[in-house]
């Protein structure tokens, strides 16, 4: 007999089978045929590629095509059932009638299949979310700070933590690839199956814009939620910046979360205190009147120290081990978020005192070289001006930005952020990041229009290099002592999407190679 599959490190390794009959009153599925009831799954996928002997796949439309034109691949992996709308039934009828040999595999019906996946994934996995503590962190910057800056803070503290974002997913200190910042809602659940099966007690997690509007964390109540900022960010996928926050809002709701924790230094967070409909917290790190605050903070060039008092009046020693004052912001959300969801604020504080950075966020890249030379993902208007600002006290010399922006995404934000680094650096090389499908010139040219805008004499020295690795040399050896050179856009990213292809590329080592030339 053949050797049984290997568990992907993204499943359980056993889950109790459920009837589809189960399956069908769940999620109020037709069943077709009904005398299929007896039939068990266990475990559920979205992605044909990606199915488990035993699974239900789950046919759903798509941009290009509908999820039902794979079935017949899913069933040859072991799918035993397809979840789908009327559209992909009429799919799989169609290949029915098109296949002599016959394609057998039972339907559950159901007019919007998304909006049960939640549910029915957690019912699959034996509700695992409910085992852990649970706390979500949004917002358009620092979700990945501060979901890293908690799981480690976390295990230096002794608890043995999971996190998931854009960085990837951590269980119990083991790195596991995802490809979403938010899994999809199957992939989720299975992977907090496979925490609670690893020993986890918490996991903190991002939770996109896209991931509250398409479901993928529907069939999840969390302990905690936390609102750190909102900005111009994916206006390609939103109508507007009223819409984006209108997403980000929907998590502060009984469906979602037990109660929030809201950032009342930006005023979209104190906004959400108006609109939430759970119990909220708030934090300031600049002062203001909050439950949580950050104060006495003193700016170190590796990172920054400050004390958090805490809604009791406590207070609690802190350290961020990275530098910026938006990260002292991020710690502080990390620990407050922490004490609203029931751990111990103080362990994770001085846990987040003892830890490390966190990859491509402000990454000091030390090669010996007599100038900082740092990695950061920003990537759009408000992150890009939050880096500089946070660099520019730790510069004597020339600040140095090389940036680009992705294409296939909002267009708008191209020139804004051409106009900050032409405002705030002191030499703006301007390269390509991912142009994806776009033609990488086109991209650059709307980048250099925005820094046309800033006046003559307050304008920094502006460098066109299309070639990206061509771009950090030459910034590279633009520096001297004294000067900061900051490669932003791309942070912890492995690899250069060009005309749809993905080639290998990471700021990190081009930077390392960039300065073993400078060091020779």
């Amino acid at each position: 007999m053949p050797e049984p599959a290997e568990t992907p490190p993204t499943r359980p390794r056993s889950t109790s089978p459920v009837p589809l009959t189960e399956v069908a009153a769940l999620t109020g599925a037709r069943l077709r045929p009904p005398s299929a009831g007896a039939v068990e799954a266990t475990g559920i996928t979205l992605s044909s590629r990606r199915v488990c002997p035993g699974d239900v796949y789950a046919a759903l439309p798509g941009a290009r095509a509908h999820g039902a034109a794979y079935v017949a691949e899913a069933v040859a992996a072991g799918a035993v059932a397809v979840l789908t709308d009327a559209a992909g039934a009429e799919v799989v009828d169609r290949a029915l009638d098109e296949r002599a040999e016959g394609l057998e595999v039972p339907l559950l019906v159901v007019e919007e299949p998304r909006s049960v996946l939640g549910r029915l994934a957690a019912h699959v996995y034996a509700e695992p979310a409910r085992a852990l503590t649970l706390v979500a962190v949004t917002g358009t910057q620092g979700k990945t700070t501060t979901t890293r800056l908690l799981e480690g803070g976390l295990t230096a503290a002794g608890v043995t933590a999971g996190v998931v974002g854009t960085v990837g997913t951590r269980i119990a200190g083991e790195d596991v690839r995802s490809t979403l910042t938010t899994p999809e809602a199957p992939d989720l659940h299975a992977l907090f199956a496979v925490m609670v099966e690893r020993g986890v007690e918490a996991c903190a997690m991002e939770v996109s814009s896209h991931a509250l509007v398409m479901g993928r964390v529907d069939g999840v109540v969390f302990d905690a939620a936390a609102f750190l900022n909102l900005g111009r960010d994916h206006l390609d996928f939103h109508r507007d910046v009223e819409d984006y926050f209108a997403a980000k809002a929907s998590l502060f709701t009984p469906e979602r979360t037990q109660r929030g924790l809201t950032n009342v230094d930006d005023e979209h967070g104190r906004r959400l205190l108006r609109v939430a409909t759970v119990p909220m917290s708030t934090f300031s790190a600049t002062g203001a009147e909050a439950d949580w605050r950050a104060v006495d903070v003193v700016a170190e060039p590796e990172g920054s120290t400050f004390s958090v008092v805490t809604p009791t009046g406590e207070r609690l020693p802190a350290r961020v081990p990275i530098t910026g004052s938006f990260n002292v912001t991020n710690a502080l959300c990390a620990i407050a978020l922490a004490g609203e969801a029931g751990l111990d604020p103080r362990r994770v504080a001085d846990g987040i005192a003892a830890s490390g950075g966190v990859p491509g966020r402000l990454e000091r890249i030390d090669g010996g070289q007599d100038f900082l030379a740092v990695v950061d993902y920003a990537h759009k208007p408000d992150a890009v001006q939050a880096a500089l600002d946070a660099l520019r006290p730790l510069t004597a010399g020339r600040l140095v930005l090389v940036i680009g922006a992705g294409g296939d995404r909002d267009r708008g934000k191209r020139p804004v952020m051409g106009e900050i680094g032409a405002r705030l650096a002191d030499v703006l090389v301007v390269t390509d990041d991912n142009p994806r499908t776009e033609d990488p010139a086109t991209i650059r040219a709307a980048v250099l229009a925005g820094t046309s805008v800033v006046a003559d004499g307050e304008r920094a020295e502006v460098v066109e290099v299309g070639d990206r690795r061509e771009a950090i040399r030459r910034a590279v050896a633009l520096a001297g002592p004294g000067d900061t050179v900051v490669v932003a856009g791309k942070g912890h990213e492995t690899g250069q999407e060009v005309d749809g292809e993905v080639h290998p590329f990471d700021d990190r080592d081009e930077l390392r190679v960039a300065l073993e030339g400078v060091r020779r």
